[in-house]
């Protein structure tokens, strides 16, 4: 992923926490997605697969935020941003909980991406306060 970055932006521990938890959350998915994939025997198919599509999507727009909010010159978009920062992590977090009660082997790594993004959520408040 290149984003056209600001040089001291890869060396953020903030962006490259988001980073890891991009592969991790396309990992967890993939694993999850091979599991969820299959129909119920009521030829329904398990709504859980939408939540690790969901993961992928809202780890990946965590990189961008974080460039948009190092670049934005004005305070107040910097702030919508930051705000846009903190719905993706609560709804990541959210999903991984709503995760974690599927019938999958893999909702085993879910506690693993939580745990990054607990660091990833502390991270997040000590760049807040840089800014």
């Amino acid at each position: 992923m290149n984003y056209n970055l600001p040089s001291h932006l890869s060396d953020l521990p903030i962006y490259r926490k988001a980073m890891d938890i991009i592969m991790l959350s396309r990992s967890i998915s993939t694993y999850l997605n091979q599991d969820l994939s299959y129909l119920n025997e009521d030829g329904t198919e398990d709504s859980n697969i939408y939540f690790s599509g969901d993961i992928v999507q809202q780890s990946t727009n965590l990189a961008p935020e974080i460039i948009n909010a190092e670049r934005e010159r004005y305070s107040d978009k910097k702030h919508q941003h930051l705000e846009s920062l903190e719905r993706l992590t609560n709804q990541l977090y959210s999903n991984c909980r709503r995760l974690e009660r599927s019938k999958s082997n893999g909702k085993d790594y879910l506690p693993i991406l939580k745990g990054e993004l607990k660091k990833f959520r502390k991270l997040q408040r000590n760049w807040m306060m840089t800014l």
